[in-house]
């Protein structure tokens, strides 16, 4: 199994044995690097490839299968990967889903995924639904903040994108993060031409209104909805020239190091806006980050398939040092970028799969 095969994007899946018998003894003197000596420190985690809402460039409306429960990583098994991946140098952790609030114990594993000795911040990405009842279970737990997806202020607009989704409910759970303390809260919206992208304006105004963070996401071409992105894309570009014909000219925040999102601000707004142009303008060159499915495999990078089996290796009975390092060996084979560019698509995943 050659590293320049999985780079090209002909090998979907490296399994344990596979790796047991390929990969290279990695120090564990220093935190891993990838080949191009990008640190990587931030495990995007899902918990569930469930959902208590089918947004429209998420899922597919109809064919939509889920994992068999004994698929998933157990809590223990989870646990395993995180400490192994703090070993390995790993110090931030996002919990994603599907909808992560559905696992029955995610403030247990807010709480034990905190404890664990080399990780500095645990985040979450989150519909919101259930927030309102959680935020402050999940804040004492030792949350630190909350991304919450919202992609329009119409409650009739929004009951259509998330195909049955409440607008009051969510409103209810980011009013009750913030009470919380989940700061600095950041919001989520994914814009899709025809759908949402006139909202723009609306939604950066809560930027004038509120000490958050409005982030706008170009839709992506993962598995069951690419028909949609390709067709629907809105450039960051596009949407930024939008903003400054109805605001001026926007405060350029920059691009803080490791982050996806671009940041500006309205002039006078406590609030910030951020960008996130994976398709039109990635940023490859500053990823630091991989994502764990929930059934147990290591997604190299969001826009590709490869991924690193641990499930297997977990449940085949790999020893602690043993997932560190083949968490050494999964961020050492990790690509430089994806291949939209030559047009390339990920088939493997959706994004409930892969979490936001």
């Amino acid at each position: 199994m050659q590293y320049e095969e999985v780079r090209r994007g002909t090998i979907p899946l490296y399994t344990a044995d596979q790796i047991r018998q390929a990969r290279p003894f990695y120090s564990t003197d220093a935190p891993a690097h990838d080949s191009y000596g990008r640190r990587i420190d931030y495990l995007r985690i899902s918990l569930t490839d469930r959902c208590n809402m089918r947004c429209v460039y998420c899922m597919p409306e109809i064919g939509m299968k889920f994992m068999p429960r004994p698929e998933l990583l157990t809590t223990g098994e989870l646990l395993l990967v995180v400490r192994a991946a703090a070993r390995a140098g790993f110090r931030k952790i996002r919990l994603t889903g599907g909808e992560p609030t559905l696992r029955p114990d995610i403030v247990e594993i807010v709480r034990e995924i905190k404890r664990t000795p080399g990780i500095t911040h645990v985040a979450m990405t989150t519909n919101a639904l259930r927030l309102e009842k959680l935020a402050e279970p999940l804040r004492e737990a030792g949350l630190d903040r909350v991304n919450i997806s919202i992609d329009t202020l119409d409650p009739e607009k929004f009951r259509r994108m998330t195909r049955g989704g409440s607008f009051e409910k969510v409103w209810a759970g980011i009013e009750a993060a913030d009470r919380a303390g989940l700061h600095p809260i950041k919001l989520n919206s994914v814009v899709v031409r025809g759908m949402n992208d006139e909202e723009v304006p609306q939604l950066a105004a809560l930027t004038l209104r509120y000490p958050w963070e409005m982030r706008f996401i170009e839709v992506m071409p993962l598995a069951g909805v690419a028909d949609l992105a390709q067709s629907s894309v809105v450039t960051s570009a596009e949407l930024i020239a939008r903003l400054e014909a109805v605001y001026g000219p926007l405060e350029d925040l920059g691009l803080a190091p490791a982050d996806s999102a671009r940041r500006y601000r309205i002039p006078g707004a406590p609030g910030k806006l951020g960008f996130i142009s994976s398709v039109s303008e990635p940023f490859c060159a500053t990823c630091n980050r991989m994502r764990l499915t929930s059934d147990g495999r290591l997604h190299l990078c969001l826009l590709r398939d490869q991924e690193v089996d641990l499930r297997a290796a977990i449940r085949g009975g790999a020893t602690l040092d043993e997932i560190e390092q083949i968490i050494r060996h999964a961020v050492a084979i990790k690509p430089w970028g994806h291949g939209l560019p030559e047009g390339v698509l990920p088939t493997l995943r959706g994004m409930s799969e892969l979490g936001g």
